[in-house]
């Protein structure tokens, strides 16, 4: 009998992977304010190792560029030393890790910057929304606009969070330009409202992400660099599309392509629901070439078989599934029900509901 390809090895650049199911970044709340790991982190991340690729919870490439209580950073020496005990944990059950790179902009609060200071944005408009705070779920702080002489500095942390994700052990990194995100508040005019060569034409808009990505490469080699994508995305904070969201994309994917990136990352759609009918994703990923795709955004068993079997997706990526299910491959490969994990455990707390479940999984 022949192997589902969503079951066979395949390569994202210079990272071999031992099957196509990749685990999509998922937000637990369970780091500490000062952005290490929760001390189960390790435990958590190892128990999900059969997945071809785990990519990370988003992780903060500075303090600047918190916007939730309780996530990681990768901005200290204490937190390299902290996630280097997640990569070992993954690498010795045979698994494969990327870091997501973080900034959220203006998604952020007061509380959660250095001395209470204001979120950075491409421009100065107030997200919707609520960001989780130490106080609970509360609106983003109005946000100011990054002076140009600043946003070298955004790609040095980007850089610096590249180094330490190197020293730290991981198998290469995730850019985060999607979401309504920083990189993706540059991106869409509904968001940047620049005139400086940030701001403006697409090339301009794309301008950040482009030398982010570049700056993170010239650590890692392009080759161990991926990037997520959510043209359609509102999910976060009510962010509004970009007027013209196909030929935006089009544009950042062949340029990313053109450079030879690892991986494209899509959210297809948005993320609750939409099916994405008004956005050409397979054009998308014929603009970014030979590089690996990875589909993300309600897929189940079947339509992740379907996915790789057609070619349309070189890996499908699952994120709410893998909350409660750490053996999601050999349950989608065995066709077994998914433990469906209560929401009350997606975010904070400690083991249970993390590594631990009270109820049992068991079919």
């Amino acid at each position: 009998m022949t192997t589902p390809a969503l079951f066979t090895p395949t390569r994202l650049g210079a990272i071999e992977v031992a099957n196509r199911v990749a685990m999509a970044p998922l937000t637990r709340s369970r780091s500490g304010m000062d952005g290490l790991p929760s001390p189960q982190a390790a435990t958590y991340y190892r128990q999900r190792a059969s997945a071809g690729l785990l990519i990370t919870e988003a992780t903060n490439i500075s303090r600047q560029g918190r916007g939730y209580a309780y996530t990681p950073g990768i901005y200290t020496d204490a937190q390299v030393q902290a996630w280097r005990e997640v990569t070992t944990a993954v690498h010795e059950a045979g698994g494969k890790i990327v870091m997501q790179l973080w900034h959220v902009g203006r998604m952020s609060h007061v509380s959660l910057q250095e001395n209470g200071a204001a979120p950075v944005a491409p421009s100065a408009l107030q997200a919707g929304g609520n960001v989780f705070t130490e106080q609970g779920f509360e609106p983003p702080s109005a946000p100011r606009a990054l002076e140009t002489a600043e946003i070298a500095g955004i790609v040095e942390d980007y850089r610096q969070a590249a180094l330490r994700a190197q020293a730290a052990g991981f198998d290469g990194v995730e850019v985060h330009a999607a979401n309504g995100y920083l990189l993706e508040q540059f991106l869409r005019d509904s968001t940047n409202q620049r005139t400086d060569a940030y701001g403006g034409s697409i090339e301009n808009r794309a301008r950040l992400t482009l030398q982010v990505v570049d700056a993170v490469a010239s650590v890692w080699g392009v080759d161990r660099v991926g990037i997520r994508l959510s043209p359609l995305s509102t999910a976060i904070g009510d962010t509004p599309l970009d007027s013209t969201p196909q030929q935006t994309h089009d544009y950042l994917v062949r340029q990313l392509g053109a450079r030879g990136l690892a991986f494209l990352h899509v959210v297809e759609g948005q993320m609750h629901g939409d099916d994405g009918a008004r956005f050409d994703n397979a054009a998308l990923r014929a603009a970014f070439g030979n590089g690996a795709y990875i589909a993300n955004n309600g897929y189940d068993r079947q339509r992740a078989l379907d996915a790789t079997a057609s070619g349309s997706a070189d890996m499908v990526a699952f994120g709410r599934a893998y909350i409660g299910n750490p053996d999601l491959v050999q349950r989608l490969r065995d066709n077994t029900p998914l433990f469906d994990a209560p929401f009350e455990s997606y975010f904070g707390g400690g083991a249970q509901g993390y590594t631990e479940f009270a109820q049992t999984q068991a079919a």
